[in-house]
């Protein structure tokens, strides 16, 4: 039998990449996070991590654990509503960033709202600083988004890399300046490249601005340039390009945001299954 606590605390240390991190979240010290993971390590017999002082990664058991573990918790919430009977209900006005238009975020609130039938779920798609000022004024209570790390208040749900991204045999002229797809503003990625362009020195220009993904991706696809998205969620048809020629641009991280006024209620409920679950956002 697989502790659900132990495994729990598997994923959110696989989302968080850090035990220190996974035990903030979940409220335990880091001993215990390491404890549970011991400990299903002992009932798996396999080993589940490679640790460093740098850094956490899964092993080949580590990957396939994480495959069980989603279900058995999904499961395990589902029996738990079941008897103790659904009390959440009313209203989530819920806004998540444009990076996530074609990930597997219907899955996720698809088995939300089968869990909780009594709530009703509006749904806005924006660019995360738009989304964060409809927070802030009251017209969204909660909202799945984008920030430099450390940049804005929320919690964690991971952070990747952003990359640049283009059609399958995109060449860039390294004569020509460096044709950009853009967001257009207000966007974190657009600023993250913007200071990375002038620190790099290498002339460049916008070919295309969209303030929708499918806009981003559509402007690569016909080659007018190339875009940044983050390495998780790279949309379909696109691929990484060679980093040789190209500024680095660091780091992003995805967070969830309730209004300050929010402490119970459909709100939370999402925004803490978009935390324990939010793994399953990326291919």
């Amino acid at each position: 039998m697989l502790d659900p606590a132990q495994l729990e605390t598997f994923l959110t240390v696989v989302q968080t990449q850090n035990f220190t991190e996974a035990g903030r979240r979940l409220g335990l010290k880091q001993s215990t996070v390491s404890q549970h993971i011991r400990k299903l390590e002992a009932a798996a017999g396999r080993r589940l991590f490679v640790r460093d002082t740098h850094s956490v990664v899964l092993t080949a058991d580590g990957e396939a654990m994480t495959g069980f573990a989603r279900p058995i918790l999904e499961a395990n919430a589902r029996a738990r509503d079941y008897f103790a009977g659904s009390q959440v209900r009313g209203k989530v006005r819920f806004g998540a960033a444009e990076d996530f238009a074609s990930s597997r975020l219907p899955d996720l609130l698809r088995d939300f709202v089968r869990r909780h039938p009594q709530v009703d779920l509006e749904l806005t798609i924006g660019l995360s600083a738009v989304l964060y000022q409809q927070l802030d004024a009251g017209e969204l209570d909660l909202v799945l988004g984008k920030r430099r790390p450390g940049d804005a208040p929320g919690q964690l749900v991971w952070q990747d890399r952003l990359v640049w991204t283009g059609a399958p045999g995109m060449r860039l002229d390294p004569e020509q300046p460096l044709p950009l797809i853009l967001y257009a503003p207000p966007s974190v990625s657009r600023s993250v490249v913007l200071e990375a362009m002038e620190r790099f020195g290498r002339p460049w220009r916008i070919v295309c601005s969209s303030g929708s993904l499918s806009g981003l991706r559509a402007a690569a696809l016909a080659g007018l340039g190339i875009t940044p998205q983050a390495q998780g969620l790279i949309p379909d048809g696109l691929e990484a390009m060679p980093a040789s020629g190209l500024p680095p641009l660091g780091s992003v991280e995805f967070v969830v945001r309730t209004a300050r006024r929010t402490k119970r209620g459909p709100a939370v409920e999402l925004a803490q299954a978009i935390t324990t679950h939010g793994g399953r956002l990326r291919p």
